[in-house]
């Protein structure tokens, strides 16, 4: 049977020798602390959960859902002003997603032609090139690197590819880095894309997933920015309601037209009760955000202290769920010690290769396990002495 050319571009990864490798260990009696799958644990609060039960049950909300409720779009745009000082308008700048991603894998199809240019950041979540590139688009990569706290450098965009390029796609706070952007940044960020006609698709899942104090802006709130993009927000990380998949789509209604075109004829809307319980998530108090702040920040307090205590320093991530860590010398790439982490210690992370080039020498660990799951992983990497003398920084 034939295979379109385009599936070319997807493989069976590094998660398929890492799952065989801990179906091995766990059949030695091994017992395995995961940190590779950034699955949300904590989970919604009960007043969200209560909406979801209660809503699941009226028979008149298995209907298809062509059109989202002007209840759900009222609670967005309120929440933007409040949140962000952001004002939009619900029925032209916002739309609900089936999580984030559905936007991520589609809408460069609305703005795209084959043979245009995307620019993707490098470490980058796979769907930023994934997307694009079945739209048949070119990638050009950006390189985040540590020496620039990840932030990328736009002077290094030759103009040959801005020219070229159609779409940008952009994530402060960052998935895998936990890098946020600065002021600056997306003042810069919109002047460049202004200069050479380019969209913009801002990932801000993890604004409300932001350490040490610091608080999390949105895109939209820098002048112009509505001019030439879109932010993507998700209910998964904010509310713990990733099974549910509910995210939204908001910012320039030129973009956002095109995409409920194409949405019209690809779905029928969000499942009734879905939307209802994100209305009840956005309305009512939102001390259940701050509380789930809370928990990722000590998890990963927690998790540079007991790693450093074994040898490993990491440097401390400045929001997400994930901590970025540097992979020890002696190792040429992450996927080597992503496999020598799970046999000497049964600890399973993930290979920064996953997420691109500039992965390399890095793994991604997800603070989805308790503080003393972190402790005991910690004990062990001690252990094993992968980190004796070592000069991570």
């Amino acid at each position: 049977m034939k295979r379109a050319r385009r599936m070319e571009h997807f493989h069976p990864s590094i998660f398929t020798k890492l799952d065989e490798e801990k179906q091995r260990q766990q059949a030695l009696g091994r017992t395995m602390i995961d940190f590779s799958i950034g699955s949300p644990d904590i989970a919604p609060a009960e007043h969200i959960i209560n909406t979801l039960c209660k809503e699941v049950a009226k028979p008149e909300n298995y209907r298809y859902a062509i059109h989202d409720l002007p209840d759900l779009q009222a609670a967005i745009t309120q929440w933007y002003q409040r949140r962000y000082g952001v004002s939009l308008e619900a029925q032209s700048e916002v739309l609900t997603l089936q999580g984030s991603q559905e936007a991520l894998a589609n809408i460069a199809l609305t703005i795209c032609d084959p043979g245009d240019y995307v620019l993707v950041p490098d470490p980058y979540y796979p769907i930023f090139a994934d997307g694009p590139r079945l739209a048949g688009t070119n990638i050009w990569f950006m390189p985040m690197r540590e020496e620039n706290d990840y932030l990328i450098r736009f002077d290094e965009i030759p103009s040959e590819i801005a020219q070229k390029a159609s779409l940008m796609i952009v994530s402060y706070p960052n998935n895998p880095t936990g890098a946020v952007a600065t002021d600056a940044f997306y003042e810069e960020l919109i002047a460049f894309a202004k200069r050479w006609d380019i969209a913009v698709i801002h990932d801000n899942a993890y604004s409300e997933l932001v350490f040490d104090g610091t608080v999390g802006k949105s895109f939209l709130s820098y002048d112009g920015a509505k001019e030439i993009g879109v932010e993507l927000n998700s209910f998964s990380k904010t509310y713990g309601m990733a099974g549910a998949r509910l995210g939204v789509v908001v910012g320039n209604a030129q973009m956002i037209e095109g995409y409920k075109i194409l949405k019209s004829n690809m779905d029928y809307g969000i499942f009734l009760p879905i939307q209802k319980a994100g209305i009840a998530a956005l309305n009512a108090n939102q001390n259940c955000v701050a509380q789930t702040r809370e928990a990722y920040e000590e998890r990963r307090n927690c998790m540079v202290q007991s790693f450093g205590e074994a040898g490993w320093k990491l440097r401390p991530s400045k929001a997400t769920m994930f901590e970025w860590a540097r992979i020890p010398q002696g190792y040429e790439n992450s996927e080597d010690f992503a496999l020598a982490l799970l046999k000497r210690c049964g600890i399973i992370v993930t290979p920064g290769t996953a997420f691109g080039e500039e992965g390399k020498q890095y793994v991604r660990l997800a603070l989805v396990v308790e503080k003393e799951q972190i402790e005991e992983a910690g004990k062990r990497l001690k252990e094993s002495g992968l980190f004796v003398n070592d000069r991570v920084i």
